[in-house]
């Protein structure tokens, strides 16, 4: 039940978020362009919740027959019901859009990473594309939660199998799956959950690789194990729900703490933390794993390979051990290449994210002959232009870059940029046609939340943009072009340092784009571009003017890591940080946007969470939090003989699809498979270097 003071203060919110409002349609914003239509988007299925997935016993339970020869007839393997819990997951016929799979074939995939290692826990990078998704289990999952409405939203059990929360809400008791095991058989228990806590996210000298910190979870919150299968999280707020999302895809994925503790140095004094984190490197076969498949087979600079985990603990309706697909395949090339690989049909799945690929892939994928179809999702992809806001010191600026964070804070000067940009042109620029939409920041257009009255756009006016610059005294004093600070503040031009990703072809022409546009404006933008774990490393430590980056899920699914919305904490936000041991210099609207984003957390009123998003992208929109660059969709690229994809899976909304298809639910039927294994009827091993794939 609402107190009257509850009520109180958010009635005293919206009001004074709704009089800023007002108060900033000064410079005449204008109503965003509609979106131009895409008839090629897929309509999505909407289901409830709880017609996924259940746990609970089966009659009989069944495995390839290559497995009960090789393995568990040969006294190598236990049998299939012994390996999976004695209530396994299991995934419900009635949503497989093929229904019940058989065993067999290959989903090859083309990657542009390269892996450092397996121990996600400390931060080495598996190579991303999915491989860690195929092998990394959280407590919760959200991916496929694309199908259910905003009503019934709720992360989907995973390793939590369910969970309870106290009469004040400050308490959640999760039950994990009792009975799982690690794919070398090893107990899957408290223990792991703890020393991913304790020892990782809780421990300063380790950073997880999605960058888990205490905050993620809440500032204050505890975490203890009751017994082998129960954990109990304390909280400082009541019925913060949306932790539960932040337990999903990787934030909080375990790793083996049977294995990890060993290099540990708090369990291992001879180890330091850098061969803690480095104990594990690429060619370490057999890494024990809760996912569907485990590696094992490395060749640098050409292929990984993962084979299904005997001991995976998830099932279908008819007692089938999934994995259905035997072997997973990531061939080491580049991001652009996975896209003509799997076009051409020497790959099977792809994100087509890049727009720069999409008319000869449609093109390619219309020929009656292509091995692969495109299934185009919503417009969940967005671009934006941060601008760095912390003014007190967070990525240590010099006297340079200070007076840029100074102007960064400026409205009018944010006013300036966001009309300088030619956001049609910006588009065009990546690919013609229907594709793309002018993206004025804020929520993403795919979201549920996401409301068109709400959000305020400035439009492309360069003069105007100009005149704006000149009233804050920056004018171009010396004739090269560009414009100068005051004589009172050295009187040098204004150069901006921009943060890019080199790893992305769309990454790098808007950022090129947007230096074009910032030299007619008369502002000398550099680019610093950077590889994506340079580039991460940057964005984390707060070294850059100005950023160019994609939406993270936050704007997509608003439900998921909710407080990144803003400047919530002293790290969640991509462009506001605190220094370290400092405070967070909030400016007003920002104050706003937190107070909106904790009152949308705190709420359980579907219609008052509705508003309170207008409410935020007005405001977000209208003082120019983010300055959006272009928005547009993206297409799953899958080679016709899979069966089981889900129709309108989005590349990306709470998770990348090759979790949002539910790969270990992808089958190929028996007369369209192909022979592509390169370990047949093998097995992961023990945990080593170079045993090879074969138990």
């Amino acid at each position: 039940m609402k107190t009257k003071s509850g009520l109180g203060r958010r009635a005293a919110l919206l009001i004074g978020i709704s009089a800023f409002a007002v108060q900033s349609y000064a410079s005449e914003p204008t109503e965003v362009p509609q979106q131009p239509e895409f008839p090629a988007q897929g309509k999505i299925t909407y289901v409830p919740r709880d017609s996924i997935l259940e746990f609970k016993a089966l009659p009989e339970y069944k495995e390839p027959a290559w497995v009960t020869e090789n393995f568990v007839k040969t006294g190598k393997l236990p049998s299939v019901a012994e390996r999976l819990p004695k209530e396994p997951m299991v995934f419900k016929t009635g949503n497989a859009p093929d229904g019940v799979g058989v065993y067999g074939d290959t989903m090859r995939h083309v990657i542009g990473g390269r892996p450092e290692g397996w121990n996600y826990s400390a931060g080495q990078t598996q190579g991303w594309g999915g491989i860690d998704i195929g092998m990394s289990e959280c407590l919760t999952r959200t991916a496929p939660l694309f199908q259910i409405e905003a009503k019934d939203m709720e992360p989907l059990p995973n390793l939590a199998k369910s969970w309870s929360w106290s009469d004040d809400g400050k308490v959640l008791t999760m039950k994990l799956v009792k009975g799982a095991k690690w794919s070398d058989g090893d107990p899957f228990d408290s223990e792991d959950i703890m020393f991913y806590w304790e020892d990782n996210v809780l421990d300063s000298n380790v950073t997880p690789l999605n960058a888990a910190s205490p905050e993620t979870f809440g500032t204050g919150t505890t975490l203890k194990a009751i017994d082998k299968y129960t954990i109990e999280w304390t909280f400082k707020e009541s019925f913060p729900r949306q932790h539960l999302y932040a337990m999903a895809y990787g934030t909080f994925c375990p790793g083996p703490a049977h294995i990890l503790k060993t290099k540990h140095p708090k369990y291992n004094k001879d180890m330091t933390y850098e061969q803690y984190k480095n104990g594990w490197p690429a060619d370490f076969m057999n890494m024990p794993v809760m996912g569907a498949w485990a590696p094992v087979a490395y060749r640098p600079d050409d292929i990984i390979v993962l084979r299904r985990n005997p001991y995976y603990w998830k099932v279908d309706e008819a007692g089938n051990q999934l994995p259905y697909l035997n072997e997973l395949h990531y061939k080491l090339s580049t991001w652009a290449d996975r896209d003509v690989q799997t076009i051409a049909g020497s790959a099977d799945f792809s994100n087509l994210e890049q727009p720069e690929n999409f008319v000869e892939s449609l093109k390619r994928a219309a020929e009656e002959t292509a091995p692969a179809r495109l299934a185009f999702g919503p417009r969940v992809i967005g671009y934006n232009l941060y601008l760095n806001f912390s003014g007190n010191g967070w990525g240590e600026p010099d006297a340079r870059g200070q007076a840029i964070r100074e102007l960064n804070r400026n409205l009018d000067f944010r006013k300036a940029v966001t009309m300088a940009l030619d956001r049609k042109a910006l588009g065009e620029s990546l690919v013609k046609g229907p594709f793309t939409a002018i993206y004025p920041g804020g929520l993403s257009s795919a979201t549920s939340f996401y409301d068109r009255a709400s959000t305020v756009y400035y439009p492309f006016d360069v003069e105007g943009a100009k005149a704006l610059l000149e009233k804050l005294g920056l004018k171009d004093t010396d004739g090269n072009g560009f414009v100068n600070f005051p004589a009172d503040k050295g009187g040098k031009d204004v150069e901006i340092v921009m943060l890019g990703n080199s790893d992305y072809t769309t990454d790098k022409s808007l950022a090129e784009g947007v230096i074009g546009q910032m030299e007619k404006l008369g502002i000398r933008v550099v680019l610093n571009s950077l590889d994506g774990k340079q580039f991460d490393a940057s964005r984390y430590s707060g070294r850059y003017d100005w950023m160019v980056m994609r939406n993270e899920a936050e704007r997509a699914s608003v439900v998921q890591d909710t407080p990144e919305l803003a400047a919530t904490g002293p790290r969640t936000s991509d462009h506001h940080r605190a220094p370290e041991g400092g405070q967070l210099d909030l400016m007003p609207f920002e104050q706003e946007l937190v107070d909106t984003v904790n009152t949308f957390i705190a709420s359980s009123d579907d219609a008052e969470r509705a508003n309170l998003m207008k409410q935020y992208q007005k405001v977000v929109t209208a003082n120019l939090d983010t300055i959006g660059l272009t928005e547009y969709p993206g297409a799953l690229i899958i080679n016709k003989r899979f069966a089981n994809i889900p129709v309108g899976a989005p590349i990306f909304m709470f998770n990348w699809a090759e979790d949002t298809i539910i790969r270990e639910r992808v089958f190929v039927p028996q007369d369209k498979q192909a022979d592509f294994e390169l370990f047949e009827e093998t097995l992961p091993g023990k945990p080593g270097v170079g045993e090879g794939p074969a138990s």
